[in-house]
């Protein structure tokens, strides 16, 4: 069994030497380990490589997903096509370590893999598995889909990750002073640790902190007291001392409203995030006190040295340069799958996200007459690349994907392309000109994309939604696009397209073209302004300092 005291190759900083366990339902370490599907993993990849960095205490708990999120793919009209495929990790270590938890009523046996931190320069992470021959095979599916669509299973994955989670650091030996919940979805942790400490809530309190992500209450996670209760979530607590505890609603059992109660301290991923968490939970009793972190991601990994070097010495051409190398490099990307074979002297808009109904993929093509009056523009003409994955059961993403495919189709210079993951992800953002970020008002609680775009010479064009107020300045270093305020979705969604081809058409485009200096000068104030604040080194600094203290 792996030895406790062999887990770190540092030694710790002395300000980050108290232990953390992170735990997270997925962590985009590399593109190698595919057990992420978006913003939330590549957040949980980037505070690992951040804590590696900095020489913290802080070990991550995951699961080994057999199947990933999803292969994303094309039918043969080329519309997007689910897959899932077994994938295999030779650069893994087997920790030798096994042992049972209740899921369901049944004993299910979980076995941990290792990555060690100088595989991908990360935090020491543990993976749990449970695909493995000691169970059955119902209990094997329990790792097999990230954010599988079935109930029980969905609830049996949260039993994994956390009640399993927290028994693996006590079979480990390691001592754990903090556990961070990064979303709800370890939330089986706590009753563990209630278990652990004899139903002594306070001793609870004082060791776990929580972060949320998601800034509506209908878009928290949440299942019924009896289903939660035959299934072991709360590891042996009876289901009037749960509702005594944390006072469920209506016999329904919310994950975040759940944790806020349960942890000591909880944080939002951006100031917004903050302020409008701490309104939706105002009014309910024993949450605990909301501050805000906002997110942030690794430099080291994201960012160009290339552009970091010609930027730092005042090297403009050699910026410039290597800006249409990368631009380059994401058009053989493109050409390979599309077809469709990019200029580098042409402005390049990228939209690259998860696909969700909020985030607004199609605001771009809303107008589609003025949009391919925009698009067909050969005096001051552009390129379009969307990128994205919905959720596999997501039919309506789906079809918006498809729908942005058809509408595109035979435009030479607009094109949507497939696998975003992070390889593909770290193209865009460095072949980019122009980032595009659209959602809904008040729904994107942080988003990060835009932060490594910025990092790579993409100027943001934005609705100022989530990280964005804490860092733009319109015309100085990105270009912001004021947001609809009617109370219907629909009337702000014409509006907001209105505002965003006005902006393009009437700003954005004319300057890249007429003039190139002043572009530039954006794009290196874009570039200086998104270090060091939103690197993760300030996150993972701020978790310390103001979560885990």
């Amino acid at each position: 069994m792996i030895n406790v005291s062999e887990l770190f190759p540092y030694s710790f900083d002395a300000s980050y030497a108290k232990p953390v366990a992170y735990f997270s339902m997925e962590f985009a370490i590399d593109q190698p380990l595919k057990i992420f599907s978006g913003g939330l993993g590549f957040l949980a990849g980037s505070h690992m490589r951040s804590a590696y960095e900095l020489r913290q205490n802080v070990v991550g708990v995951g699961i080994l997903w057999k199947k990933g999120y999803y292969d994303q793919d094309r039918n043969q009209d080329q519309t997007l096509k689910v897959n899932f495929r077994d994938k295999d990790y030779w650069f893994l270590t087997d920790t030798g370590i096994l042992f049972p938890i209740m899921i369901h009523g049944a004993k299910v046996f979980v076995k941990a893999l290792f990555l060690k931190p100088d595989v991908f320069k990360t935090a020491p992470l543990f993976l749990l598995t449970t695909d493995i021959p000691e169970n059955d095979y119902l209990a094997q599916t329990i790792t097999h889909r990230l954010y599988d669509p079935n109930e029980t299973t969905r609830i049996a994955q949260s039993i994994l990750l956390g009640a399993g989670g927290a028994k693996l650091l006590d079979v480990l030996g390691r001592e754990t002073a903090v556990y961070h919940m990064n979303e709800g979805h370890a939330l089986p942790l706590c009753f563990y640790l209630l278990d652990k400490f004899k139903h002594d809530i306070q001793e609870v309190r004082k060791r776990v902190v929580f972060t949320t992500h998601t800034p509506e209450r209908a878009g928290n996670e949440e299942h019924s007291l009896p289903i939660l209760n035959e299934m072991n979530f709360f590891n042996g607590l009876k289901q009037k001392e749960v509702e005594e505890l944390v006072h469920p609603e209506n016999g329904v059992l919310n994950y975040t409203l759940t944790a806020l109660r349960m942890a000591h301290r909880a944080n939002g991923v951006s100031r917004m995030h903050g302020d409008v968490a701490r309104k939706m939970w105002a009014g309910y009793e024993g949450v605990c006190e909301i501050t805000s972190i906002t997110n942030a991601q690794n430099k080291t990994y994201w960012s160009d040295p290339t552009l970091d070097r010609a930027l730092a010495d005042g090297d403009d051409q050699a910026l410039l340069a290597q800006k249409k190398k990368l631009k380059h490099k994401l058009f053989r990307v493109v050409a390979n799958q599309t077809g469709k074979l990019l200029d580098e002297n042409i402005l390049t808009i990228v939209w690259a996200r998860r696909f969700a109904s909020y985030k607004r993929a199609n605001l771009l093509l809303r107008d589609f007459d003025r949009f391919l009056k925009i698009a067909g523009n050969t005096e001051h003409p552009i390129q379009v690349i969307w990128a994205g994955k919905p959720y596999p059961e997501d039919f309506e993403s789906i079809n918006l994907f498809n729908e942005i495919y058809w509408k595109t189709k035979n435009l030479p210079n607009c094109t949507v392309v497939t696998g975003y993951e992070m390889w593909l992800s770290g193209h865009l953002k460095k072949g980019a000109d122009l980032w595009l970020n659209n959602p809904r008002l008040f729904h994107e609680a942080s988003g990060t994309s835009g932060m490594t775009a910025a990092m790579n010479g993409a100027i943001n064009l934005s609705i100022p939604d989530g990280w964005v107020p804490e860092f733009a300045r319109h015309g100085e270093n990105s270009f912001v696009i004021e947001p609809a305020a009617a109370p219907v979705p629909e009337e702000n969604d014409k509006t907001d397209a209105n505002r965003l081809l006005d902006m393009l058409e009437k700003e954005v485009i004319p300057l890249y073209y007429t003039n190139p200096g002043r572009w530039l000068s954006i794009m290196k104030t874009s570039m200086r302004d998104v270090l060091p604040q939103f690197d993760s080194a300030r996150m993972v600094k701020e978790y310390y300092e103001n979560l885990y203290r």
